[in-house]
C-alpha cells in the first residue's frame, strides 16, 4: 500500500498496489475530471505526479501520446486513470496540473 497526498487539498490517502490513480481519488470523494471514464482517450484527469513517480506504473504509449496532443502540460503530468500504484512508495500528486514550490 501507498499513501497518496493529494494537493491542493492537502489529503492523505491509502491506496492498494494496481489501483489507478483516478479510482483512489474517486473513492476518496475527491473531484476530478474524467469524461472518458478512465480509458485514457479525453487528458481530462491530467494530474502533476510532484513526487514519488516511480511508484506508478510505466507510461504507456497511448497515454504519452495523449499527453503530446495536449498544450502546456509539464513532463511530471499522468493521466489519473492510466496510471496505477505499484503499492512500493509513496507519492505527492497535484490535481491542479502545475505545483506550487514545496
Amino acid at each position: 500500500m501507498s499513501i497518496v497526498t493529494v494537493f491542493p487539498q492537502g489529503k492523505m490517502i491509502g491506496v492498494s498496489a494496481h489501483t489507478s490513480l483516478l479510482a483512489a481519488l474517486l473513492g476518496a470523494d475527491l473531484v476530478i475530471p474524467h469524461k472518458c471514464e478512465g480509458k485514457g482517450e479525453c487528458g481530462s484527469c491530467q494530474i502533476l505526479i510532484r513526487s514519488g513517480g516511480s511508484g506508478l506504473s510505466k507510461m504507456r504509449r497511448s497515454e504519452n501520446q495523449r499527453l503530446n496532443k495536449m498544450v502546456g502540460i509539464d513532463p511530471k503530468s499522468r493521466l489519473a486513470c492510466q496510471a496505477r500504484v505499484l503499492g512500493t512508495r509513496n507519492m505527492v500528486v497535484d490535481l491542479q496540473g502545475s505545483a506550487p514550490p514545496l
